[in-house]
């Protein structure tokens, strides 16, 4: 109905014009004494004429509509798919389509060209960095007191930041390297854990882990890398207690604190990016940007994050991963 009424409209002109020809011809019969049933056969034959012409001209509007329907349903769309334009008016128009397509195209492009040079950059910058950052550490291991400690402490959280500006980076350019392929989890978690050891002594913190005799499908680095940001936030918010690390139901990766916990009302949005919360705005380092690269991570490998806490309890994350038994399904 839609469809009709505005094929009626963009041909009102046409239309007008055909109703006041047929009613003048009607009046100069009249006046010249043609017989009705004349003048009645010819009118007949005229709107009969005029209803097959209307017909194929309403079929190819159709038509058109329908390709532009199509054309819309085409995320990266060309104006050159476009009709050939009828008359004057639709090749202005395309013409000023084709002006805004090529500014666009141009727009973007430039954008993927700024973001390119800026993670270029970013890389270049975190390898430079880790020059200084070396030296430093050859440095504090030649004295072992409590001021070169906590010197190596901030230290390893700079290094921290650093890798997370890289795989912030990384992620979405076309360069993200997933290495999906059979790991063992084993090999990860103690990866992960052997650069928080220093930490886990020096909070006092228990770690419970037994072996967990997995082998997991997934990128071993950028599993790593998730691992080891949710172990940061237990170490940071457990001013003392446990860091459990064990399975559940065979393919669910569970890292478990008895810290401070997270707030109901923050649970939600933990995982956005930017999003501190009521510990984040205590904590004036936090970036709220962990969370957020661990949720984008893990969904680009196909796995998940689920995270349960309770103030003044303690926080459970769970990670789902694609398990051997679930390889062989």
């Amino acid at each position: 109905m839609k469809l009709w009424s505005s094929y009626l409209k963009r041909n009102l002109g046409w239309i007008a014009v055909i109703l006041l020809t047929i009613f003048s011809m009607s009046v100069i019969v009249e006046l010249n004494g043609v017989h009705i049933s004349e003048w009645i056969y010819g009118t007949i034959l005229c709107i009969f004429f005029l209803l097959v012409i209307g017909g194929v001209d309403f079929y190819l509007y159709y038509r058109r509509h329908r390709n532009l329907q199509k054309m819309q349903e085409i995320v990266k769309i060309s104006v050159n798919a476009l009709d050939m334009p009828k008359d004057q008016i639709e090749e202005d128009y395309q013409k000023l389509l084709q002006l805004v397509h090529e500014d666009k195209v141009k727009a973007v492009n430039d954008l993927e060209s700024g973001r390119k040079d800026m993670a270029e950059y970013y890389t270049m910058w975190v390898h430079q960095i880790k020059t200084p950052i070396a030296a430093m550490r050859l440095l504090l291991q030649s004295e072992d007191t409590p001021k070169s400690r906590e010197c190596a402490e901030e230290l390893f959280h700079i290094e921290q930041y650093v890798e997370m500006a890289l795989h912030y980076s990384r992620l979405d350019s076309d360069t993200t390297d997933f290495v999906i392929q059979k790991n063992s989890l084993d090999e990860i978690v103690r990866e992960a854990v052997r650069k928080y050891a220093k930490l886990f002594i020096r909070k006092k913190i228990r770690l419970d882990y037994q072996p967990l005799n997995i082998e997991v499908l997934t990128d071993e680095k950028w599993l790593e890398f998730v691992i080891e940001q949710i172990l940061s936030n237990a170490v940071k918010y457990t001013p003392k207690g446990t860091v459990s690390i064990y399975m559940e139901n065979e393919d669910t990766l569970i890292i478990e604190d008895t810290g401070i916990g997270i707030r109901a009302e923050d649970l939600p949005r933990v995982c956005e990016r930017g999003y501190t919360g009521y510990n984040g705005h205590s904590d004036k380092r936090s970036t709220g940007i962990g969370l957020y690269l661990c949720r984008r991570v893990l969904e680009q490998m196909s796995h998940s994050i689920e995270i349960e806490s309770e103030m003044g309890k303690g926080t459970r994350v769970k990670i789902g991963l694609i398990t051997k038994e679930r390889i062989h399904e």
